[in-house]
């Protein structure tokens, strides 16, 4: 696995890939619809916040963070449980000194995921102001434990 920053030829690929998690729960609304979100990601990778995992040479999972927050970490449905979300964890958290998040309440697995990261909850909120769904949502945080501390 090769971890890389994203370039925008990337961007229908990466849409492939969040596709598969925010359009695959049937009867939830969508946030924004298939042009806003190309547009978006066109965006973000363009400005250098997208890092990519490459298996194979192909893009298997994607992690979007500007400054501390990670605004979203997605893996290929093929890759998931493989560590390809962990790897791309692992290298923002050597990036930064502190990362924070919002995860969807009702996701248990990503809040197992990002608890046995290191992350810890930090706060809830049931209007959902950490997502473009309007759900509730826990807001969670790293910070590096510096060596001798």
């Amino acid at each position: 696995m090769t971890l890389s920053r994203a370039h925008i030829w990337n961007v229908p690929r990466l849409a492939v890939i969040l596709w598969s998690a925010t359009r695959a729960v049937p009867g939830r609304a969508c946030a924004r619809s298939r042009a806003d979100d190309l547009w978006l990601l066109g965006r973000v990778t363009w400005q250098g916040r997208v890092r990519v995992a490459r298996v194979g040479g192909r893009i298997a999972g994607f992690l979007l963070r500007d400054g501390s927050r990670v605004h979203a970490l997605y893996v290929a449905p093929e890759w998931r449980g493989q560590g390809v979300g962990r790897a791309l964890l692992r290298d923002a958290q050597a990036r930064a000194g502190v990362l924070d998040l919002w995860v969807l309440a009702e996701n248990l697995r990503a809040r197992r995921f990002y608890r046995g990261a290191g992350f810890a909850e930090a706060g809830y909120d049931g209007r959902g102001g950490g997502n473009d769904e309007g759900l509730p949502d826990i807001r969670m945080v790293w910070t590096r434990e510096e060596a001798g501390a």
